[in-house]
């Protein structure tokens, strides 16, 4: 078979790019070493991801991909595609022996608003479901997919072009191709194929995660542990279990996603000392056994029963040491994964997924640059930028994370160190839809020297607390980009979705008020 692109991985960031690439008038193969549909981790979207997504369809004329940005067109267009509400991002922090009880002030809990209504939702993606409609959507453009597919080797041209090799049911198979992607996962297809060192996450915890998807998982709203959670009989900015719901505690987290079709997935991340001590290779004995330690949490999942087998993965972090060369790529969830706290592997990819189609669409992904010194006529690749970029991202995002599991015993500290994220999150959001310029500074704004020394300088791993002002300095910090109406202790750690704070943070966007109302309203905010 001879390609354009080979892209090896038919998740939705290989689906998507082959999609694209398809779109730009190239030879595409999809390459799936399983079949669908298949399970697969990474399941919670975000407003980032969203627009991403809808950003790319528009600029590539995928229509089709635009329901999924939000709850409400996707249940309309797409109601056999299964997906989850999630309204925002909910965290309870529990302490081991003891049953949940709402602290004053909220000083337990966060929760922050990531969209008005159930309309204008974020999902959570059944992987099995929307991994397959995206192949399928694919195919559909003209990609030529191959499933059940092993490939175990790249051969190189002499015109410096790839030729994968491997066998598909018992027989040989060679696909040679002008440029490769990986979008296979962490320590996948090219680190393989390529002897790709992979660096750990400097300053970063080892950690581990045991997961599953269950059935008869209670509702927290529904639960007496957690009623009273408002002062004054106030109401939760939005149903706390509707989003990606979050059990911290020393050592580690758990998440809950719930999916409409009466199915949850949830899982653990703790540190190797806590994983040791549970035992967590043993799979579902190990779950009991933190169960065990968080009575609340033990009672949600007392009617609960796995619907497959529990999956460990014993090294949650992972990096390879590059991640792009010349004619291949790989999307960033090959080249690096951190930990799904905050769900940033969608963006993340996406992201990737944005800036190998503009190097594809510029024909730079298949520039040959092999002896090519004349700088008047030789232009960069662009991949080599691609790739500083991803595993800076990576590196910035594995800060940040190790920051907050050293801010889980001291959860006051999670509450405000998680405002980073938060923060850059929704100034990304709107800027790009109202002044573009001002998202380039990369996710979680990993570009910009300020904020990034400031988060680092503020890490709980590393602040000295005992010197008091923390949550001012973090405030401060975040100030220039906070449209979010973020580190207002009169909140008790709840924040809504209020068109007033982002209209309020128009100049710190440098637009007038007038065009994030406009954004706004053509969003569907009231």
């Amino acid at each position: 078979m001879d390609v354009d692109l080979a892209v090896v991985g038919s998740g939705f960031g290989g689906s998507i790019l082959a999609m694209i690439a398809r779109r730009l008038g190239l030879r595409v193969a999809l390459l799936e070493r399983g079949h669908h549909p298949r399970f697969a981790i990474g399941e919670s979207s975000s407003p980032l991801a969203g627009i991403l997504i809808e950003q790319l369809a528009d600029r590539y004329d995928l229509p089709r991909l635009k329901p999924l940005t939000a709850f409400g067109p996707w249940q309309r267009s797409y109601p056999d595609v299964v997906c989850g509400l999630k309204r925002g991002f909910t965290y309870f922090k529990h302490e081991a022996g003891r049953r949940f009880r709402v602290a004053d002030g909220r000083a337990n809990q966060l929760l922050v608003a990531a969209s008005p209504n159930d309309e204008l939702s974020d999902t959570h993606w059944l992987r099995a479901d929307v991994d397959e409609f995206l192949m399928r959507e694919s195919v559909s453009s003209g990609v030529e997919y191959l499933d059940e597919i092993e490939l175990d080797a790249v051969e190189w041209s002499s015109a410096g072009t790839p030729n994968l090799t491997g066998r598909r049911y018992g027989a040989p198979v060679r696909i040679a191709a002008r440029g490769v992607v990986d979008a296979t996962g962490p320590r996948g297809f090219l680190s393989r194929a390529l002897a790709i060192e992979a660096r750990p996450f400097a300053g970063y915890p080892g950690t581990q995660a045991l997961f599953s998807h269950f059935t008869g998982v209670a509702r927290c709203d529904e639960m007496p542990d957690y009623a009273g959670a408002g002062a004054r009989g106030e109401q939760p900015p939005y149903p706390v279990d509707d989003a990606a719901l979050h059990h911290v505690f020393d050592g580690g987290w758990m998440w809950v996603l719930r999916f409409g079709n009466g199915v949850t997935s949830a899982g653990v991340a703790v540190v190797d000392a806590l994983a040791d001590d549970l035992r967590l290779a043993d799979g579902e004995p190990a779950w009991h056994r933190l169960l065990a330690r968080f009575p609340t949490v033990r009672d949600q999942f007392a009617h609960a029963r796995p619907v497959r087998r529990f999956d460990w993965m014993p090294r949650l972090g992972s990096r390879a040491s590059v991640a792009a060369g010349p004619r291949w790529a790989m999307l960033p969830s090959a080249a690096a994964f951190v930990d799904p706290l905050f769900s940033t592997g969608f963006p993340l990819t996406l992201l990737g997924v944005e800036r190998l189609a503009s190097l594809l669409e510029s024909g730079a992904f298949f520039e040959d640059v092999r002896g090519c010194d004349d700088a008047r006529r030789c232009r960069p690749s662009g991949l080599p930028s691609y790739s500083a970029t991803t595993l800076a991202e990576a590196d910035h995002t594995a800060r940040f994370v190790a920051g907050c599991y050293a801010g889980f015993p001291r959860f006051d500290a999670f509450v405000q160190y998680s405002m980073f994220y938060f923060a850059a999150a929704s100034y990304a959001e709107m800027a790009r839809r109202v002044a573009p310029e001002r998202a380039a500074a990369g996710f979680l704004r990993a570009q910009d020297p300020v904020f990034a020394a400031a988060m680092s300088a503020l890490s709980p791993a590393t602040w000295n607390h005992e010197s008091g002002h923390y949550a001012s300095a973090v405030a401060r910090a975040v100030d220039a980009i906070n449209i979010a109406g973020l580190c207002d202790g009169r909140k008790q750690n709840w924040y809504g979705a209020d068109a007033a704070d982002a209209i309020e943070g128009a100049q710190k966007l440098g637009v007038p008020p007038r065009d994030v109302a406009a954004a706004l309203t053509a969003l569907g905010f009231s």
